[in-house]
């Protein structure tokens, strides 16, 4: 499956938020439509058709552009869609632009899967970051959106000015009451160009460390996939202007944010498993070959990890071909019966 991203960078956005320069973030610097329109025209010069490859618009709130440049926009799809290129078309919203009128037109153009710029739902943490909707819009667009027949993705933050980590529990345990099909979850980070920047450079606003975002972004992955939700990015994309000198101002930016993450969760839900075997004095950590890296963590953090909590322990870490990870006691097959 490809997905196919033609960016529309701040196009339909009625608000700016404090932490967003959507230039910098889509990776297009002007002309957005005329951009997206000969993205398409060159995608069909090499695309193979399948069934499998989505379009999404990126970028902006798509429904938030007039109708008739949704239109527009729309119709190219629809070539690519009646060609075979692509199966079905995705994009990215705000939910206080959702109603009936634009989801009939998106229904009549292939859209699958409507994602929602949420961020958070708690109200204070909404107005401080100025973005112009309230917590009490997101569940009512969710229930539309759903019985339009969409699937619906929620983009979920932490670090964001005014959030607790308490505040981004709950704002987890809300979304996953809506019952997404997927999401992503973004450490906040402070972008040159934006007002966020100057509350930073101020000293009004502290972004997380790293520490702490992969922590909360954590906690948040594995609250989700947990409940079944398909979390398909964490952290923004790492392009060449978002990473230019000095675009990047302060906050958690990692290139491999979702290795980092992923590998938190396995640490946190194998030492569960240690503190029951802390007495056994060796353990095995069985494990699939594509997990071992993230078992381990980077440069093995998790390993020196569980040798400081547990410093009477001995770890060994074998591969195997099991699809989960077992922690087990370990057997000298010399000292059996």
């Amino acid at each position: 499956m490809s997905i196919l991203p033609i960016f529309i960078p701040h196009a339909g956005c009625p608000h700016q938020c404090v932490f967003c320069n959507q230039k910098t973030i889509s990776g297009q610097k002007l002309a957005a439509v005329a951009a997206a329109k000969e993205q398409l025209v060159r995608w069909r010069s090499w695309l193979q058709p399948s069934a499998a490859n989505e379009a999404a618009f990126y970028g902006g709130s798509f429904t938030g552009l007039p109708l008739e440049l949704q239109e527009e926009l729309l119709a190219l799809t629809d070539t690519l869609l009646a060609e075979g290129f692509i199966g079905s078309v995705r994009l990215s919203t705000r939910p206080d632009y959702i109603d009936e009128e634009r989801l009939q037109l998106l229904q009549q153009h292939g859209v699958r899967l409507v994602e929602l710029g949420v961020q958070s739902l708690d109200d204070r943490v909404l107005a401080a970051a100025e973005r112009g909707h309230t917590a009490a819009q997101v569940a009512p667009a969710v229930a539309l959106l759903k019985r339009f027949g969409f699937q619906v993705g929620l983009q979920l933050m932490v670090g964001m000015p005014e959030q607790s980590f308490d505040s981004v529990q709950e704002t987890v345990r809300k979304a996953i009451a809506m019952q997404p099909n997927v999401a992503r979850i973004y450490p906040l980070l402070v972008i040159k160009g934006t007002p966020l920047a100057a509350d930073y450079a101020a000293g009004r606003f502290v972004p997380l460390t790293l520490e702490e975002a992969v922590t909360q972004a954590a906690w948040a992955y594995r609250k989700l996939t947990e409940a079944g939700v398909n979390v398909i990015r964490i952290g923004l994309q790492p392009d060449e202007e978002l990473c230019a000198p000095g675009n990047i101002l302060a906050g958690p930016f990692h290139p491999a944010m979702g290795e980092l993450v992923k590998s938190r969760v396995l640490r946190t839900e194998v030492t569960s498993q240690l503190e029951k075997l802390a007495d056994c004095g060796a353990v095995t950590i069985y494990c699939p070959a594509r997990l071992e890296s993230k078992l381990r963590g980077q440069k093995s953090c998790n390993l020196r990890y569980w040798e400081a909590c547990f410093p009477g322990l001995k770890l060994q870490i074998i591969q195997n071909k099991a699809d989960e990870i077992r922690v087990c006691p370990h057997v000298n097959p010399l000292h059996q019966s």
